[in-house]
């Protein structure tokens, strides 16, 4: 709890000061020092300030200051200490649970894409977040605790960032969250083989007034390339400490670890304020617009004044917003514009500029006093292999023989895994219904939970592979290149180089993919990426295309597979032509991206990913899929008897009764032949029988009544109800198809039995429902139309508006309905 929440005449112990290094000097100053007894005397008319009783004087602070004030009251230490002292509590127990609750360590990971922050996360908190080598792979806050000596560190890794700057969300984010949360220590990591670049957010932090360590990740990097660098010394330029690391291998975590805990209990020399020197000209117009933030107590408490100067005049969107919306903070903003326009004047350039120039120069400064690179420069490893991938002549050719090895290898690999998986589910099958007794409860086992469910799981193998192709590409740094070779084309198309990433993660899954697009600054190329993202065909649509291709394609799996997802990105790329020239007609924004070196991933970090994934894909097996299933089974279950079954039943009960009669007055071999015949010939009134109550079911009435509107574009009502049902999930189509054709015989099997069935299956005058030109039809159907629910919802969250979440509903399934009624009905002139 904070010291704000204690009431009158209450007491407690303090914690712990949150907040900026200035105001938490203040406070302390002032007696709030950690241990130190606090007592509650009264509060003001409007319960704003309120009077504090600390070290035997008495002290007023507002309400948001006592806020950052962490304490321990009686109640709270009673009930750690699980003990009850009545009325009072030893001040030896108050204290003991304060200095407890003070070993609790919050700590914030910051910094640039690519520079290994995730891998420390991992390494330090035990957790499996995705790694990979290129930017935007952390998209949103992930937490995981650290236990060292007693201590217990809240670690929260948040997304990559290049800057404290309002061009992305990523940065807003990164602010807000070290303002907001305000964690004791952050943590810098930094990549070593690129300082220069990476102490730019260095810089930022040390503006911000927070108390800092600065990982130096990737030190191994920087050792064999020859270069030398003087961490310590530069620590005590900075007044940061810094810690070789390489997070890859734990190297440097522990060493990482203490450090953190020396920082926060103030045990360091090398932990110290410091302020960045711009220049006299700017330092004299940061003074004149920290003394006007500093008569706002409530906006100096929360933010540093001189962070906060900077940028104003940096002329930073977000703050100037937020301060034009109060009229009397309108004196800052007024001496901002004076300084903003006597800098420019003076320097003859943007203050942003003007700022950014001088930081980069105080970081010149201090690596030249610390920073010695090798004379001997050996071209790397990196730049020998670039020099073929991304070739003006091969690097396409290489791109797409990638591509076509991975879809290719999804197919041909994941086959025998997928063969044994199958039969596993058939065997299950038969052996439940041969254990349990015949009946509606033994069916909704057999046919909607083993049989729903296991027409899906049988595709485990294939996105497996799938994914463990692209989290390969993803960690060796190829991914960044392909982004790099394909900025041209993606401009040509009215789409920002950037774009291409979160493009190719959709091919795993929609959802992160579009959460990625928050690493592209420009609004309107990030709307546009996020509305043809669900044309890249996601895992959950790898089950039906295997299960079509299998069934008409069985020739080239792979080239159909590959053709398949080069016609969601030819659609992508037609879309996105439209909706540039329609609907967002704003210019590019210049493509900057980073290009780490290659690195080869260790085995367990892709295999890791690639099951982190697959446990996903399981998890909607027992969730999602497996509840839709039911209801699939139920509505197709029941009802169990309608007008049409009445017919075949009589006709069964008719045939059986001539059957007796004629073994009455027949001989021996005639009644052996009997029995025979009798056993064969109600088969047929059976499977009629199955087949009206069928379509006579629940789900059967809703197929027909929808058949009408998907006829023209050769589909079944079965087929409408199979995409019905996968607007909750893609892989939800192929479990329901599944149970309405298990449904139509009582033999259990697995993809191959359902693959057969749907070859066999029939109109009733005799024609197939599906051809190769249906399956095709229902293959771009699967592809364009609405994306799964979760999608839906991505796409609400990331645009922070329904419109295009609805949009995105209608607009696809309208183009998935024109492009196979177009498919389908041309194809039948030939």
């Amino acid at each position: 709890m904070n010291l704000a929440e204690l009431t009158t005449g209450q007491e407690g112990v303090i914690v712990k000061v949150r907040g900026h290094g200035a105001f938490r000097k203040r406070i302390i100053e002032m007696g709030f020092v950690r241990g130190k007894k606090v007592e509650v005397i009264k509060n003001a008319p409007l319960k704003d300030p309120i009077e504090y009783k600390v070290m035997n004087y008495k002290v007023s602070l507002r309400r948001n200051e006592a806020r950052m004030v962490e304490v321990v009251s009686k109640e709270e230490a009673i009930s750690i200490e699980h003990n009850s002292f009545n009325t009072t509590i030893p001040d030896e127990i108050l204290t003991r649970t304060a200095t407890e609750k003070r070993k609790t360590i919050n700590v914030a990971l910051v910094g640039n894409p690519n520079c290994g922050k995730t891998t420390i996360f991992n390494k330090a908190s035990g957790a499996n977040e995705h790694v990979g080598n290129y930017g935007g792979v952390t998209i949103d806050v992930k937490t995981g605790n650290f236990y060292h000596n007693g201590y217990t560190l809240k670690v929260a890794d948040l997304p990559g960032t290049y800057s404290l700057s309002a061009y992305s969300p990523e940065e807003v984010y990164v602010r807000e969250h070290i303002n907001n949360e305000t964690p004791d220590v952050i943590i810098n990591v930094v990549d070593a083989s690129n300082l220069e670049r990476n102490l730019y957010l260095t810089t930022q932090l040390i503006d911000m007034d927070v108390r800092t360590v600065v990982a130096l990740n990737m030190y191994d990097d920087l050792q064999k390339r020859g270069d030398k660098l003087d961490y310590l010394h530069l620590g005590k330029m900075l007044g940061i400490p810094f810690v070789p690391t390489i997070g890859s291998k734990g190297t440097g975590i522990k060493e990482l670890i203490r450090k953190v805990i020396d920082v926060y209990e103030n045990k360091t020399e090398e932990a110290r304020r410091i302020r960045i020197y711009y220049g006299e000209t700017i330092e004299e117009a940061l003074k004149a617009i920290e003394e006007k933030i500093n008569e706002f107590p409530d906006l100096r408490n929360k933010l540093s004044p001189r962070f906060l100067a900077i940028k104003l005049l940096e002329k930073d969107n977000i703050f100037r917003e937020a301060l034009s919306s109060f009229s009397q903070f309108s004196p800052i903003l007024e001496e901002t514009e004076r300084q903003s326009h006597n800098l420019e004047k003076a320097y003859h350039e943007d203050t942003e500029t003007i700022i950014t120039d001088a930081r980069y120069g105080f970081i010149a400064g201090a690596m030249k006093e610390t920073y010695r690179e090798n004379p001997q420069q050996r071209r790397r490893n990196t730049d020998l292999i670039d020099s073929v991938l991304t070739h003006k002549l091969f690097g396409f050719p290489f791109f797409f023989l990638f591509i076509w090895l991975m879809f290719q290898g999804t197919f041909s690999l994941g086959e025998y895994p997928m063969n044994w998986i199958e039969a596993g589910v058939g065997m299950l099958s038969q052996w439940v219904s041969a254990t349990m007794p015949p009946g509606p409860f033994t069916d909704l086992v057999v046919d909607g939970i083993i049989g729903g469910v296991g027409g899906v799981i049988v595709f485990l193998p294939n996105i497996l592979i799938l994914f463990f192709f692209i989290s390969f590409m993803e960690d060796t740094g190829y991914m960044a290149r392909a982004a790099f070779i394909m900025d041209k084309v993606m401009h040509k198309i009215g789409l920002h180089g950037k774009s291409f990433i979160p493009l190719i993660m959709g091919f795993g899954c929609n959802v992160p993919a579009i959460m990625a697009t928050r690493t592209i600054e420009d609004r309107n190329n990030r709307l546009l990426t996020i509305l043809i993202n669900p044309f890249m065909s996601c895992s959950a649509r790898l089950p039906v295309y295997i299960l079509f291709i299998g069934a008409f394609f069985p020739e080239q799996p792979g080239t159909v597979l590959f053709l398949l997802y080069g016609t969601g990105i030819a659609i992508a790329v037609i879309v996105a032509r439209i909706f540039k020239k329609y609907l967002f007609k704003k210019s590019d924004t210049p493509f900057v991206m980073e290009l780490p070196p290659y690195r080869l991933p260790t085995l367990k970090s892709t295999i890791r990913h690639m099951w982190f994934k697959g446990s996903q894909y399981l998890k909607k097996m027992g969730g999602v899929i497996m509840i839709a299933s039911i209801i699939i089974w139920f509505l197709g279950y029941y009802p169990r008897q309608n007008d049409e079954t009445i017919a075949p039943e009589k006709k069964k009960s008719e045939l059986t009764q001539r059957y007796d009669e004629l073994r009455t007055v027949a001989d021996a071999d005639l009644k052996e032949n009997i029995e025979q015949e009798k056993e064969e010939k109600p088969e047929k009134p059976d499977h009629l029988q199955e087949k009206f109550r069928h379509e006579g079911s629940y789900i059967g009435r809703i197929g027909k009544s929808i058949e009408p509107a998907i006829r023209p574009l050769g589909f079944d009502w079965k087929m409408g109800v199979s995409l019905l049902s996968g607007i909750a999930a893609k892989e939800i189509v192929v479990s329901t198809m599944a149970v309405l054709y298990q449904a139509d015989e009582s033999s259990p099997g697995g993809n191959n039995h359902l693959i057969e069935q749907i070859k066999n299956d029939k109109y009733p005058d005799g024609t197939p429902v599906f051809t190769r030109l249906s399956a095709i039809s229902f293959l771009i159907f699967t592809l364009v139309y609405f994306p799964c629910v979760a999608v839906i919802a991505a796409i609400r969250k990331e645009t922070g508006s329904w419109k295009w979440a609805v949009f995105t509903i209608f607009y696809t399934t309208g183009l998935a309905y024109l492009l196979s009624l177009i498919i389908y009905q041309v194809g039948q002139l030939f």
